[in-house]
């Protein structure tokens, strides 16, 4: 795959965000009308654009009835021991940003705390949270 775009209200906010998710922007270019960007980071790259009159979206990770493209997923298997403690750091971190007048960023919100999931022969730690426009991400371990 060569890359998932992500629609933003505040593409300024939304870089900032993803860099704290370990992402860097590698191209900066307009489409269109608009401001855009391509991201890379944790084995795979975003595409940034900025929408001018933007809605909220809809509501993937919490409405049962929601049909359409649901979540990016990351393994961070090689880059933490455990989901708990990285997301307290990138809650920390992004509160620190916020504090520095940086970034308008809203507060980390976590849509599930990590837990355990078998799935097929492997268990998984997995945990969810949302961007700065609300859309929901994964983050996976395989446990030994």
């Amino acid at each position: 795959m060569h890359h998932a775009s992500i629609r933003t209200a505040d593409i300024h906010r939304a870089i900032a965000f993803y860099e704290q998710l370990g992402f860097t922007v590698k191209e900066r270019f307009t489409t269109g009308y608009t401001l855009a960007c391509w991201m890379t980071g944790l084995g795979g790259r975003i595409e940034l654009i900025q929408i001018p009159e933007p809605k909220p979206a809809p509501d993937a990770f919490n409405d049962e009835h929601y049909v359409g493209y649901y979540h990016l997923s990351f393994d961070l298997s090689d880059s933490t021991s455990d989901l708990t403690s990285w997301l307290k750091k990138l809650e920390q971190n992004l509160r620190n940003l916020s504090q520095s007048n940086l970034e308008k960023l809203t507060p980390l919100k976590v849509l599930l705390q990590p837990e355990q999931q078998m799935i097929g022969d492997r268990i998984y730690e997995v945990a969810f949270i949302a961007d700065t426009d609300g859309l929901p991400l994964e983050f996976i371990r395989v446990l030994n």
